[in-house]
């Protein structure tokens, strides 16, 4: 056996001598050292790689928040329809049942933005925990304002109590969906799980205009609504707030929060903050606006649907109809519409939006000469352009806004408190902008049609200027495409 010089093997330490075999059968177990030594190296390597996992839980905590969703999207449009009735029976003004729903614009601006604070300090499921119980006592509190006993001020004074407590559940299951969402659904189900969540409020907007003026007097309609929100709070119970093992890189980074987003927005972040470059600030300014405003000019029609249709000769069941169609034609496009922009036009949000936007905006502009006598096929036909393509917007808009900041929570904080926030400014105005009793027709609404429609259109050409780059979907699919490479070396060094 010759001894010689040469360089240190990896197998035995830093010697700076070692033996060199000569005959076949140490050759060849020299051979196999080496081979396995290279496997060892491989699989030390990619163990850096972290690993990703769906749980099936994720169905049911999906399902429980789109039946609180709904619920709680009942109440804001849910006197509407019946606003005159409520006038008849109550003994109030049409301003004061407009600020039955203006109180959850009001109240919803703080508690969007105090969401994903919650959530960063106590997760998901606190936060959701905290909504139920004001849900259910929102409940409650609201029929007990429906008393005999009660005179015209306490009546209404109680039911502004009960919207009040139904103001501080709504933001909660809305904000959060585009987090539930990044926390538990991979890159193929992203996008449909956003679209589920956040058509959920809409599906129960399109209900309460359908169902309050059909089950009774106001009286017993509240009752209803009560007995629903009874139903739907224990639902909570089947959320979780975050699964062992992240489905995607997105889902494994620690929950940035809303003051994030605004020290980025603001040019002013720290190390640990998402960072955004100028063109991304610009991006979502862009989406925040044309989102807040179209989202308000849908939610403000469901409100004053029976105010903008009945001075034209339209019943309250035809104005309830009426939202219901707007609402139930987007989700039946939506629902179509969102597994494609998961596996089909996943990169493509931004095209979406250039396209669908106008479309939209010309539609409310039309509302201006739809709304007269005897033309109830064409307000449907409008009524179900505007659902199709305001609705569809929805989940395409939160996801453009989570990529362009990769601050899910808070991205969408802003975009509900700018969608509640424009309504406010909507419904006031458009309230002081009703025609007199003197008027042809009475108490009609064309002025307001005319600012709703000028406003959306004036916003709504700023969708040009978007560029909308994907970023958080291209690292998570870089992440993705390492872990598969990763699991794809593991299998053929273990099959060596």
């Amino acid at each position: 056996m010759v001894i010689s010089s040469g360089e240190s093997n990896p197998l035995m330490g830093d010697q700076d001598l070692h033996e060199t075999p000569v005959d076949g059968k140490d050759s060849s177990d020299a051979e196999r050292s080496d081979e396995k030594l290279q496997t060892a190296e491989v699989i030390s390597v990619h163990s850096t790689v972290p690993e990703y996992r769906l749980y099936k839980r994720r169905f049911l905590g999906t399902f429980a928040l789109v039946i609180l969703n709904i619920v709680s999207g009942m109440c804001w449009p849910w006197f509407g329809p019946i606003s005159n009735n409520m006038v008849a029976e109550f003994g109030v003004t049409l301003d004061e049942v407009n600020w039955l729903g203006n109180i959850m614009a009001c109240v919803y601006l703080p508690v969007a933005l105090s969401v994903p604070e919650i959530i960063r300090r106590y997760g998901i499921r606190r936060c959701c925990d905290l909504a139920a119980a004001c849900l259910l006592i929102s409940a409650w509190v609201r029929y007990a304002g429906t008393s005999h006993s009660l005179s015209r001020g306490g009546a209404y004074g109680v039911l502004f109590t009960g919207q009040f407590f139904s103001a501080l559940a709504q933001p909660v299951f809305q904000v959060l969906g585009p987090k539930y969402s990044e926390t538990w659904f991979d890159l193929q189900g992203r996008t449909t799980a956003t679209m589920i969540l956040s058509i959920a409020n809409p599906v129960g907007g399109a209900l309460g205009q359908l169902l309050s003026p059909i089950v009774g007097d106001t009286r017993q309609s509240i009752l209803v609504l009560g007995i629903m929100s009874t139903v739907a709070a224990p639902f909570v119970f089947l959320i979780s707030a975050a699964p062992p093992t992240p489905p995607t890189y997105s889902a494994s980074k620690k929950t940035p929060g809303l003051l994030s987003l605004i020290r980025v927005m603001f040019n002013k972040s720290l190390p640990t903050d998402p960072p955004m470059s100028t063109r991304e600030r610009v991006d979502f300014t862009i989406i925040i606006f044309v989102f807040g405003v179209l989202s308000a000019a849908t939610n403000v029609f469901g409100v004053l649907t029976g105010e903008i249709l009945q001075p034209a000769g339209y019943s309250s069941d035809t104005a309830g109809f009426m939202g219901a169609v707007l609402l139930l034609s987007g989700i039946v496009t939506a629902i179509a519409t969102a597994p494609l922009f998961d596996r089909v036009f996943t990169s493509h949000l931004a095209i979406t939006t250039k396209i669908l936007v106008p479309v939209l905006a010309g539609a409310w502009l039309s509302l201006i000469w739809a709304v007269k006598p005897a033309n109830t096929a064409g307000l449907y036909a409008i009524c179900a352009l505007i659902g199709i393509t305001s609705v569809t917007m929805l989940p395409v808009s939160l996801e453009l806004a989570c990529e362009v900041t990769r601050n899910a929570d808070g991205s969408s904080s802003l975009m509900w408190f700018a969608c509640n926030g424009f309504a406010i400014i909507f419904i006031l105005v458009e309230g002081a902008l009703r025609a007199g009793p003197d008027a042809n027709p009475p108490l009609n609404m064309r002025r307001a049609l005319i600012f709703n429609g000028a406003l959306v259109m004036g916003i709504s050409a700023s969708i040009f200027f978007l560029r909308g780059r994907q970023s958080r979907k291209q690292i998570d699919r870089e992440r993705q495409q390492q872990q598969s490479i990763s699991l794809s070396t593991r299998g053929e060094t273990t099959d060596t």
